[in-house]
């Protein structure tokens, strides 16, 4: 260590040991663990008694309460994030309040403290796979454990549940439902009535929040005004103000667009883009793994069909949520009209008479609204059941334009200032128009130059193991690929000492490989171990990555068995349960396991972070 590093030491008001521990502590985090880390620190400090400690006394970093005052966990289970970042937040502004909390992740809550807790507040996702709801992976034993026969009778459980979901899926918030009324009925007193979000979160997650806040501080905060630290304020709601700007999904940082390559050749049936944006001055950090959030707008033409289909004029003013704006505008930059959600499909057929609509929006009517809500967008459901609506309330009806969530295809360590992104275009042609995704229209009609509004989404779940020497599964068909291409990127710069094997698939090797000149010069050089691909199309017999699985089940067991991290990205609905399948046949046949077992093992590696999903 040099002479200026000591002299720096030197004026810590702790020591080195405790200086590299906090380093650690921090690595990794994103703003917003940051900063109800230093709220949560700002808080400890400020409720440490004035006077001085006695030689013998014992120090504490964190003062202990006094015995009379009770405890809150604050329980999140979170597939993207969403849930983890309202969470973290409530935790943050119920400390400031003075209340002793705890925040913790499903997968770390001891299911045995379940009886013992007082006060649980749980926020939680539901997302799709298949057909059915499945809880985030985080969260999927705490909610086998609650459903199933071990689960306590809680008669001294006091809780609320915030359910997290997407209404263009027919069960939404099912998770959050299931988990609300069990604890009801283990006989837990639930304080508030469970409170169901749609992608459009601050406007039931701000109200529940406040509603909670209000509760701990009439029940729960110290009465000594010593005691508490000095929140901000805003809105009558007590709120821990972060120290520093920084970007975010509310604060989005306009990024410049330096490329936009297609990456599949002309004959493809796809058009698949490689994106690359510039984060010069931003400041911003993230992760392989991590997710780059996306700002889009809609497209013009879009926009143009829905107001000739109900006649109305795009310079019409509308006030929504205390801005006034011309209907175009809302529709082209504040709402999605790409998705078709559950509320609007009720809204139109109330205001249109429609029974033939009313009638899918009932219970026995589930996989029927599901094939619609999946297979039509609004311009569809316009067309298809005429329905007067005025400016006013069409924007009050359509659900709020939500950002577009991309996994991140490289890693600071090779690119330095620049993010990169991989985006297949969605867009079809049906009776009636042509048809795309909002996201994927918007970016890859993007051109060089062009400025797009971007955050960085942590995804500490699917980030690389810290061990280098662990060796790596990647399975990532399509652009799912596109966050093992961080990987080996930081592998690379890390000399990690662990071998890498992609498994990879698409329609066709010719025209469809992407990527393929890096993979391959990556197994030349020895950082990419293995490669395994699956052309679906290229036989007459459709081999997807799942066979190619089971094809290499021996070496893949052998693999694991000597602590590789398994990693799978991409579409939720077929290839992640199949690949899901595929390993637990594996652990049956290679590990000699039942079926039984070889599920409880695959589920005991998704809790202890060696099996990692981004599925979407």
């Amino acid at each position: 260590m040099t002479q200026s590093s000591n002299a720096a030491l030197a004026l810590l008001p702790i020591s080195a040991e405790t200086a590299k521990a906090a380093a650690e502590l921090v690595q990794g985090l994103d703003s917003h663990a940051l900063e109800w880390l230093s709220g949560y620190m700002a808080g400890a400090a400020h409720a440490l008694q004035p006077a001085p400690l006695a030689a013998s006394a014992p120090v504490s970093a964190v003062p202990v309460p006094a015995p009379t005052e009770q405890q809150i966990t604050v329980l999140y289970g979170s597939q993207t994030g969403n849930a983890k970042r309202v969470a973290e937040r409530l935790a943050a502004e119920l400390q400031a309040c003075g209340v002793r909390v705890r925040l913790v992740r499903a997968d770390a809550f001891h299911t045995s403290d379940l009886k013992k807790e007082q006060f649980l507040y749980i926020v939680v996702s539901t997302h799709s796979e298949g057909d059915a709801a499945q809880p985030p992976d985080d969260s999927r034993g705490f909610f086998e454990f609650l459903t199933g026969r071990r689960a306590p009778k809680l008669p001294d459980l006091s809780y609320a549940v915030l359910a997290l979901g997407d209404s263009s899926y027919a069960d939404f918030c099912g998770i959050g439902r299931r988990i609300d009324e069990r604890l009801e009925a283990l006989g837990a007193n639930r304080l508030f009535e469970r409170a169901e979000a749609d992608v459009d979160i601050e406007h039931v997650a701000g109200p529940w929040a406040r509603e909670v806040l209000r509760h701990a501080q009439e029940h729960l905060a110290p009465r000594d005004p010593a005691r508490r630290p000095t929140p901000a304020t805003g809105g009558g709601v007590t709120l821990l103000r972060p120290t520093h700007a920084s970007w975010s999904r509310e604060r989005p940082f306009s990024a410049e667009v330096l490329a936009n390559q297609r990456i599949v050749s002309t004959g493809s049936e796809k058009d698949v883009r490689h994106i690359e944006l510039s984060l010069a001055g931003s400041g911003l950090h993230y992760q392989p793994g991590d997710a780059l959030g996306v700002w889009p707008t809609q497209a013009p033409e879009l926009t143009d069909h829905i107001l000739t289909a109900l006649g109305l004029a795009g310079d019409t003013e509308v006030t929504q949520d205390n801005e006034r704006l011309p209907l175009a505008q809302w529709l082209g930059q504040r709402r999605e009209l790409t998705i078709l959600t559950r509320p609007f499909v009720a809204a139109h057929a109330e205001r249109g008479h429609h029974t033939e609509l009313q009638a899918l929006l009932q219970p026995h009517a589930a996989a029927e609204l599901a094939h619609l809500l999946n297979s039509h967008q609004l311009i569809d459901l316009l067309c298809q059941y005429p329905t007067q609506w005025d400016a006013e309330a069409l924007v009050a009806a359509l659900r709020p334009l939500a950002p577009r969530m991309y996994s991140i295809a490289s890693s600071r360590e090779r690119v330095e200032d620049e993010v990169h992104i991989t985006v297949a275009l969605v867009e079809f042609e049906r009776e009636g128009g042509r048809y795309w995704g909002a996201g994927s229209h918007y970016l890859c009609n993007t051109t060089e130059g062009a400025h797009v509004l971007v955050f960085i989404e942590a995804n500490e779940r699917f980030h690389l193991p810290q061990d280098t020497a662990r060796d790596v599964i990647m399975i990532g068909p399509g652009t799912g690929v596109a966050p093992f291409r961080a990987f080996l990127q930081q592998r690379q710069a890390e000399a990690a000492g662990g071998r890498n094997w992609l498994f990879f698939g698409n329609p066709h090797r010719r025209s469809d490989f992407l990527y393929q000149t890096e993979w391959l010069q990556a197994l030349k050089e020895g950082v990419l171990t293995r490669l395994d691909v699956a052309f679906s199309r290229d036989q007459t017999e459709k081999i997807y990555v799942q066979h190619r699985l089971r094809e290499r089940g021996a070496q893949i067991w052998e693999w694991i068995e000597h602590g590789a991290y398994v990693y799978v990205c991409g579409d939720a609905e077929h290839m992640a349960p199949d690949v899901h399948a595929a390993l637990i046949e594996i652990a049956t046949e290679h590990g000699h396991k039942s079926a039984d077992n070889a599920a409880a093992w695959l589920n005991g590696m998704l809790a202890e972070g060696r099996y990692a999903r981004d599925v979407y």
